[in-house]
């Protein structure tokens, strides 16, 4: 059985629709967060601060009660129970998100429920290589390793000048740096930077200022920080000239 508590607030529904209308209107701009560990609280959280409508779901009561005036609606209940899921109204939701990593049969069979209810875009935590692979394999649409993410981008900040790191897929990435000497007090256009070193700057940010669009006019200084875009390999040598 599902146990509610009290929501954190009432969201006003839409007028002049059904109320099935309002409740699918509700569904589509809202999320399901089953699982409230670290790192389904800091994502429940996260959501709730950017004014996403989120169900929280766990089977702690300690940890319901302690997010019961944080999130919009927050439920102890066992996720791996259809009758519970469509209970709590689960299968209308075109977001979701399975945020257990201490159960990994509770993970996989909650996925497994989430994707033969046909909901649009399911997220999945995984806590290893194997487990990534079955969640996959079960149809989730996106699996993350947030242990193993942090952990390479951590190395990547550690071992160079960066100041921030993003790697996407098909080797590229951003990185926050420093602008190397040999490029200060020239314009972009004139630097070779593109040429020379195989990235783009994107971005500028002077000291006490907010970050704007770099042009080919751009005249780097000493005290910049600077947004570079490139391939992984070629963006890291860039910043270690810093």
């Amino acid at each position: 059985m599902a146990e509610n508590t009290a929501p954190r607030k009432k969201p006003r529904a839409p007028r002049g629709r059904t109320p099935a209308a309002r409740r699918r209107a509700s569904r589509d701009q809202a999320v399901v967060v089953i699982g409230l560990g670290r790192f389904g609280r800091a994502l429940a959280l996260e959501l709730v601060g950017e004014e996403t409508e989120v169900l929280g779901i766990d089977e702690r009561a300690e940890v319901v009660q302690e997010l019961s005036g944080s999130l919009t609606h927050v439920v102890r209940a066992d996720a791996t129970k259809e009758e519970v899921l469509r209970q709590l109204a689960v299968h209308e939701f075109d977001r979701a998100v399975v945020a257990i990593g201490s159960d990994l049969e509770a993970s996989i069979l909650t996925a497994s429920l989430l994707i033969s209810f046909g909901i649009r875009d399911v997220w999945a935590k995984a806590t290893s290589e194997a487990h990534g692979r079955i969640l996959a394999q079960l149809g989730v649409h996106h699996v993350v390793h947030p242990e193993h993410d942090m952990g390479q981008r951590v190395a990547h900040l550690v071992r160079g000048r960066m100041l921030d790191y993003v790697e996407f897929e098909d080797d590229f990435a951003l990185v926050k740096t420093s602008p190397p000497e040999g490029v200060v007090g020239l314009a972009l256009g004139d630097s070779g930077v593109r040429t020379r070193h195989g990235v783009t700057v994107v971005a500028v940010k002077r000291p006490g200022e907010g970050f704007t669009y770099a042009t080919a006019d751009t005249v780097l200084e000493a005290g910049d920080t600077i947004i570079v875009a490139g391939g992984t390999r070629q963006a890291e040598r860039f910043s270690e000239l810093a």
